[in-house]
């Protein structure tokens, strides 16, 4: 542009191109072009000027005496000196400045967080008639208004306050929070519970149970006394650096591991435990409780496993066997032994629902739920599963080779059928029949009955309700919360009836469905013994079995991270989360509503690990 203006009586020289320059406006670096030009006469000077005022370059005039030019330069030096004096001293001062605000950045935080709680929490009250004092309602534990009282108290006289505190106990017809009192060892079993749902107000709280069902389901499926001592010396390193861990800092896993200690510990010993009755240690067997109850049949044979065994004395005193392990029928031995194990586990723990479903109903007084639920459920499940049960614990008993499946197919099929060598005892197959007929009254019982009884006492109970109260000064019954005007609306038979329904269909098919679902036990145990048996044997055993050390050390290496990371980690989770859904759903929905809502008080010591 310069060059076309002037019509080539000009000099341009580019003294650099696209140097990046700090603006001291923006404080980013920006891209600057230096150039000179060289002209001759006034009037190309102002064309000039006035092209790159028009493009907002900057001009600096260049004297032509050499002394000028060396004045002006050392002039601009000196600035810039001066310039970067200035900035150094400021970023100092500024980084002291921030130094010294960051470490009372979150006390001041800290402070905020607590003025604003404290009127949130005052703006949630009200002013009484004479607007001299506050009136508030809330909700505290039972244990705890001694102690409130104690504080408003102490609150009166340190303040001065001219108006005395007056704590009164009010009815109201809204449903009470749910607080439970734990402590360290029992929070991670009632965070499991409230992770499904926390429960209503006076409801059966089943982490009290969990504290023994949790970790024993857990070792039923993780049964290995070898693994179990190392979740156990992992739980135990977590416990005594309980108070090190605590004030620290810790990522998700090792938090989700730490508030989960006790959880483990109990896991741990469990699983010692069901790993001494599988006799398996690291899928090996051991005779620790005495000498094996079979030998070999003959006194020549050096392959016990294939020259078969017989029994020469009394049965091994705890657990399984040693000579199961290896042996031809050792599959199907065990296969037998966890799945109705799995079975017998699964009726016991649903049967303890139903029957807490009636302690709760009897402690609220709900003597409908008792006849026309309870019983009902009681009935179905035992009349079928039970009596499952009842035959699997008569076959261990008498040795008997019945079989069950055709058993409790022609219950169904054929009641009236000779049952022939499948029959256990005296009149099985009348006692099919009347269990059959039970389980087919108890479906109608638990569906019909309830809704219409219901019906019959709503219309009872709101009989002449046309008739309204004269309304008075000092009684409005639409303001009552207990009038029966401001329910008399709430009961719907439709409702009502369709709810009851789905309850009934989902206990019939849960019950079968709930039972199968137990079977998870046996599966997931043959699956853990059968995987940490191939470890054992094909990484272990493979490298010893040659004379190289180099072999040998890399094969145990391999195991012992096969062994951490798929047996006790991945597999450790999935029985966790496998025992975790049996409480749930299986366990929990028998009595469990979980629709409440958790009591949260107001604490200042929250308020530090709280987000803005």
């Amino acid at each position: 542009m310069l060059f076309r203006t002037t019509r080539g009586n000009m000099f341009f020289n580019e003294a650099s191109a696209g140097e990046p320059v700090m603006d001291p406006s923006s404080g980013e670096e920006v891209e600057k072009t230096v150039f000179v030009v060289f002209f001759s006469g006034e009037q190309a000077k102002a064309k000039i000027l006035r092209i790159c005022a028009s493009f907002g370059a900057n001009c600096y005039p260049v004297p032509e005496e050499i002394v000028k030019q060396r004045q002006i330069f050392r002039e601009v030096s000196s600035r810039l000196s001066d310039l970067e004096v200035t900035l150094d001293a400021g970023t100092q001062h500024r980084n002291k400045a921030l130094e010294s605000v960051g470490s009372q950045l979150w006390r001041w935080i800290l402070m905020v967080k607590k003025e604003k709680a404290v009127y949130d929490t005052l703006n949630m009250l009200n002013f009484d008639v004479t607007k001299k004092c506050l009136v508030g309602e809330g909700w505290c534990p039972i244990f705890a208004k001694s102690q409130i009282e104690d504080v408003l108290q102490r609150a009166t006289l340190h303040s001065n306050s001219q108006v005395g505190i007056i704590f009164h106990e009010m009815d109201t017809i809204d449903s009470p929070p749910t607080y439970f009192r734990t402590d360290k060892f029992t929070n991670a079993f009632q965070e499991i519970v409230d992770a499904y749902g926390v429960g209503r107000y006076e409801e059966i709280n089943p982490a009290v149970y969990s504290v023994i069902t949790f970790p024993f389901l857990f070792a039923v499926m993780f049964g290995d006394w070898g693994h179990g001592i190392c979740l156990l010396l992992g739980a135990l390193f977590l416990i005594l650096r309980e108070k090190k861990l605590s004030s620290q800092k810790l990522d998700s896993f090792t938090e989700m591991a730490f508030g989960g200690r006790y959880v483990i510990l109990l896991m741990a010993l469990f699983s010692i435990y069901c790993g001494l009755i599988y006799n398996e240690f690291f899928s090996v067997p051991f005779h620790i409780f005495g000498k094996s109850a079979y030998a070999c049949r003959e006194n020549s044979c050096s392959d016990a496993y294939t020259a078969g065994l017989v029994k020469v004395r009394d049965p091994y005193p705890f657990g399984v066997d040693p000579s199961w392990r290896g042996s031809r029928s050792e599959l199907p031995f065990l296969n037998s032994l966890k799945m109705k194990m799995s079975i017998l586990m699964g009726v016991s723990q649903m049967n303890l629902g139903i029957l807490l479903s009636y302690f709760d109903a009897k402690f609220h007084k709900n003597a409908l739920d008792i006849r026309y639920q309870f019983i009902p459920q009681l009935i179905f499940l035992n009349s079928l599963f039970g009596y499952l049960s009842l035959l699997i614990l008569i076959k261990w008993c008498t040795g008997s080779k019945a079989d069950l499946y055709h058993v409790m197919i022609y219950m169904f099929l054929d009641p009236a059928g000779d049952l022939g060598e499948n029959q256990l005892f005296w009149g099985q197959k009348e006692l099919q029949i009347l269990l059959l007929l039970l389980a087919l009254v108890a479906v109608p019982w638990m569906l019909f009955p309830k809704p219409f009884i219901l019906k019959k006492l709503h219309k009872e109970r709101f009989q002449g309700h046309s008739y309204r109260f004269l309304g008075t000064s000092e009684m409005d019954p639409d303001s009552e919360p207990d009038s029966a005007r401001s329910r008399h609306d709430d009961f719907n038979f439709g409702e009502v009836f369709v709810h009851q329904m789905i309850h009934s269909i989902e206990f019939v098919l849960g019950a079968v469905s709930n039972t199968a679902s137990y079977l998870r036990l046996w599966a997931l145990s043959l699956a853990h013994s059968e995987l940490s048996t191939v470890f054992y044997e094909k990484l272990l055993l493979f490298a010893w079995g040659y004379d190289s050390l180099i072999f040998k050390l890399v094969g145990l290496i391999v195991f012992a991270f096969a062994t951490a990371f798929i047996l006790l980690g991945m597999e450790s989770l999935s029985a966790f989360l496998h025992a975790l859904r049996l409480h749930w759903v299986e366990f929990m929905n028998k009595f469990y509503h979980g629709d409440g809502y958790k009591f949260k008080p107001f604490s200042f010591a929250t308020l530090a690990d709280d987000e803005e």
